[in-house]
């Protein structure tokens, strides 16, 4: 029995080391899916931002594919992807913004400090954020002409990611 709870300890925890590895090896952009796939976007419940343009729902369901974007001045992921956000609006992409969490003042010198990738921005406290299933910032939907969700992305968009999981979603939601 002695030599059974010896050998059992290190069997437990080399499954577990196995089950963490299995899990770290998943290439899969949908790893955290979302229920809004497919669907209407949420209404959109955003205050406003200094003297931004504002952000409306009118402006999900105006014609032409857009991306939503969740992001904060304190998010250091937000810092790292707002290159592809600006190279993505230079290339005429619509980037819609909502500001998650954050201090009216640092959040527009953020903007100030980086440029404004964003067409239309929005403020949230928090709630309006748990509708459409974020976990955190950054996060990005891509949405088509009508206003449905095509796909959402969990995390800092990167030059890599960009060409492996935006652009296709862009093209998709064009078609």
């Amino acid at each position: 029995m002695s030599r059974i709870l010896m050998i059992l300890p290190p069997l437990v925890f080399a499954a577990l080391a196995a089950m963490f590895w299995l899990g770290m090896q998943r290439d899969d952009p949908d790893a955290l899916p979302s229920t809004l796939v497919g669907r209407a976007a949420p209404v959109l419940q955003v205050g406003a931002l200094g003297n931004h343009a504002a952000l409306t729902h009118d402006a999900l369901t105006a014609p032409g594919v857009k991306l939503l974007n969740f992001w904060a001045s304190w998010c250091a992921p937000c810092r790292a992807e707002h290159p592809m956000l600006k190279q993505l609006q230079a290339e005429g992409v619509t980037i819609l913004g909502v500001n998650y969490k954050d201090k009216p003042d640092q959040a527009e010198a953020f903007l100030a400090e980086l440029g404004n990738p964003y067409a239309a921005i929005g403020t949230d406290s928090g709630r309006m954020a748990l509708e459409w299933g974020v976990y955190g910032v950054p996060e990005t939907f891509v949405i088509d002409g009508e206003g449905k969700i095509v796909l959402r992305y969990a995390g800092p968009i990167t030059a890599q990611e960009l060409e492996r999981v935006i652009r296709p979603a862009l093209t998709k939601a064009a078609e």
